[in-house]
């Protein structure tokens, strides 16, 4: 992942409130197209010029090529708003974060996030790396990519409040750990979608916890087939169970784990 700054200068006299809704929206529009990574963007104003830090996955990232048909209308927004163009500076990669898969067009790859994620939920199944979103020839829906990242911020937020031992926390388990939930039936679709676009198999990760026994979570079968598909040994000492009939891969309940 690459850091960024992003600077926006006034070209003629506007008011804060247009300027503010301007920039805040083109933010948004870039994270709907995962072409910038987080939720929460400061905007730093001095006199007439405004600036922000971002996070893109590759440094090419706000490349024109890339940009949604939302994105163009925001850039759009910014100059009806006063703002010229916005000055892209190449900071520095970050070190905290994943990089990208070194290739997006893997054999297999998987919607998978944790509740410590802010990078694409698409995932290579040859190095688990993501694969940012905006790669995909084609929008997810409705123009850009907003679909995914509203599903991975449901999900990383099911998985934050079981793991904070939350008072609902069996319900979201099974919003993320069960076949028959909504999460999963959006995901599923999202899946679906993502494959026909990218013409790669596209898995789903169920999350899985808790259990009676080590034997029983071993002896267990895919959930929607009934058929076996546990692994030889783990991927990425993540997954221990894969059916390539549904397209879905899950671990060894946390609970059992070594």
């Amino acid at each position: 992942m690459f850091i960024k700054d992003l600077v926006f200068e006034c070209y003629q006299n506007t008011h804060y409130t247009a300027i503010e809704r301007a920039i805040n929206n083109y933010l948004d529009m870039l994270r709907y197209n995962g072409q910038i990574l987080g939720r929460e963007f400061p905007i730093a104003m001095q006199k007439s010029v405004f600036s922000t830090r971002l996070v893109c996955p590759e440094s090419n990232s706000l490349a024109s090529c890339f940009n949604s048909p939302q994105v163009e209308k925001a850039l759009n927004q910014l100059t009806e708003a006063g703002l010229l163009s916005p000055k892209i500076k190449n900071v520095a990669e970050d070190l905290n974060s994943l990089a990208c898969a070194p290739n997006f067009k893997p054999a297999w790859q998987l919607l998978y996030t944790t509740f410590l994620d802010t990078c694409s939920p698409l995932r290579c199944g040859e190095t688990l790396n993501p694969i940012p979103l905006y790669r995909s020839t084609e929008a997810i829906s409705n123009g850009d990519r907003k679909a995914l990242i509203k599903w991975q911020e449901e999900w990383i937020n099911c998985d934050e409040l079981q793991m904070n031992g939350s008072a609902v926390s069996a319900q979201l388990l099974l919003e993320i750990g069960d076949i028959n939930s909504r999460l999963y039936n959006i995901g599923r679709r999202l899946c679906q979608r993502v494959e026909k676009i990218t013409n790669v198999p596209t898995y789903y990760y169920l999350y899985r916890v808790a259990g009676i026994s080590l034997q029983k979570e071993q002896d267990r079968k895919c959930p929607n087939c009934a058929k076996e598909w546990r692994l030889e040994s783990p991927l990425f000492d993540i997954f221990d169970f894969k059916c390539d009939t549904c397209q879905l891969v899950s671990n060894l309940s946390w609970d059992f784990k070594k």
